[in-house]
């Protein structure tokens, strides 16, 4: 009995973070909306840069979408502790009853779900117009789904790390971006095998394998780094 009151306290906690994160995020639509825009923008104007052709879009299309799929979700991560810091929430939180994991998670699940979930809706748009083969379209929302969890489970350690400097965001993209590389390669690898007419199993496997592993260390890492900057 004592076991099923904990774990329905702990549920009842992280569905609680969710739904304030989720209605703090609506609140600030600017910041919802600017990396969806940047996300649009860039997309639309590398054509422009390097050549409306259809047989070099074709060959660029898995890359393009791909690395800017990873800066959009860049550009949003300084934003994921930085409110809770400045309006002391983030030190009511450290010494909360509530299970600290599960809180951070439930931010990071927040921010994937208003940043690497609609990215991942708008992709295949972008991709009819960079002439993305039919075939491509799937693995390009398979794989960009699994990246774009991993991007944000990985993003909050370097948001973490971060989070009580004034202008973190330079260092926020230094430490992250070495560690979203093997997202990157396998994520376009598994379109670009796609259109070649190859397997992605297993492109898609490493990319599972880096989100299992990602959801079970990144918010351990996350809060011992929310630690060490709330007592910086």
């Amino acid at each position: 009995m004592a076991d099923q009151s904990a774990t329905t306290s702990v549920l009842s906690g992280f569905l609680a973070s969710i739904r304030r994160d989720l209605l703090v995020a609506a609140r600030h639509k600017a910041e919802l909306t600017n990396p969806l825009v940047f996300f649009l923008i860039a997309v639309t104007l590398i054509p422009l840069g390097v050549s409306p052709e259809k047989s070099v879009l074709v060959l660029l299309a898995p890359g393009i979408v791909w690395v800017m799929a990873l800066l959009a979700t860049l550009l949003s991560l300084d934003g994921l502790f930085r409110s809770d810091y400045e309006d002391g929430s983030l030190e009511q939180m450290l010494i909360s009853p509530q299970s600290l994991y599960f809180t951070v998670m439930a931010k990071i699940l927040v921010h994937w779900l208003v940043s690497g979930l609609p990215v991942t809706l708008m992709a295949p748009v972008l991709g009819l117009m960079l002439h993305l083969p039919g075939d491509g379209f799937l693995p390009l929302l398979t794989s960009l789904a699994l990246g774009t969890a991993s991007m944000s489970l990985i993003g909050a350690v370097g948001a973490a790390l971060t989070v009580s400097l004034r202008k973190g965001g330079l260092l926020l993209s230094l430490i992250v971006m070495p560690l979203y590389i093997p997202v990157l390669i396998f994520g376009a690898s598994a379109v670009q095998s796609a259109i070649q007419g190859g397997a992605i199993g297993m492109q898609l496997a490493v990319l599972g394998a880096f989100l299992a592993l990602a959801i079970v260390l990144a918010p351990i890492a996350a809060l011992g780094a929310l630690k060490i900057s709330s007592n910086g």
